[in-house]
């Protein structure tokens, strides 16, 4: 049985040589690279959002989590992101069911999580100058959908926390419906904000999954070879 779920999860193998620098040592020298316009001669507002995307990353725990898992190997490594990034999308459904809306210190854990995924998108198109291409786009894929669901999760929390819409939300569910309605644009009208805090946060995510998610998708689909994220073989 323990065979079992070993293939299950790590698959087969890796039989190539294992990576020469680990995630935060790969973090630190994606940082250096961009800082000695090593890949890209970029400059002023430019660089220092590439910058500060970069270095975003050393803030939060996934790259920690990544760092500690590929001591075992790299498929150990992408395990634990994807059970980090499950993990992600679980919470604020967990939220949600058991109505810890108005315990700030959850909220606030959720808040910093969020964060994360919300730097990481664009760090990943943007601030990837020393980075190799994707093992598998089919996983990279499949974990962008997953990344969407949890701010699509997470903005349905932040829409139960107050009174901002034109009605409460009378089960759980009807907060996630309005956030993935909010996502996709189709605003049925049934709940809509009506205070300045509802309507920050539908602005925010409405341009949230226009910038981040159609350009990150359209960017993986087309496979567009640019410097930095696609520029390098896993060698490194």
């Amino acid at each position: 049985m323990k065979k079992i779920i070993k293939k299950l999860l790590l698959g087969k193998p890796s039989q190539g040589a294992q990576p020469q620098f680990n995630p935060i040592q790969k973090r630190i020298q994606n940082i250096q690279s961009i800082w000695n316009n090593d890949h890209q001669e970029d400059n002023g507002i430019e660089k220092i959002v590439r910058l500060m995307l970069a270095s975003s990353q050393l803030l939060f725990p996934g790259i920690y989590i990544k760092y500690c898992a590929s001591k075992k190997g790299v498929e150990y490594q992408d395990l634990a992101l994807d059970f980090y990034v499950l993990l992600k999308v679980i919470f604020p459904i967990v939220i949600l069911i058991n109505q810890w809306q108005n315990q700030q210190w959850i909220i606030w854990i959720l808040v910093y999580v969020f964060l994360e995924t919300v730097f990481y998108i664009p760090t990943l198109i943007f601030a990837s100058d020393l980075f190799s291409k994707p093992r598998s786009y089919k996983r990279s894929m499949l974990l962008l959908f997953f990344n969407y669901l949890e701010i699509a999760f997470a903005y349905a929390v932040f829409y139960s926390v107050g009174n901002y819409m034109n009605r409460p939300f009378l089960h759980w569910f009807d907060s996630v419906y309005f956030s993935i309605v909010t996502s996709s644009s189709i605003g049925y009208g049934d709940y809509h904000p009506v205070t300045t805090i509802g309507k920050f946060l539908v602005t925010t995510q409405a341009l949230l999954f226009l910038f981040f998610i159609v350009l990150f998708l359209n960017f993986f689909s087309t496979k567009v070879k640019t410097r930095g994220y696609f520029d390098h073989e896993n060698q490194n």
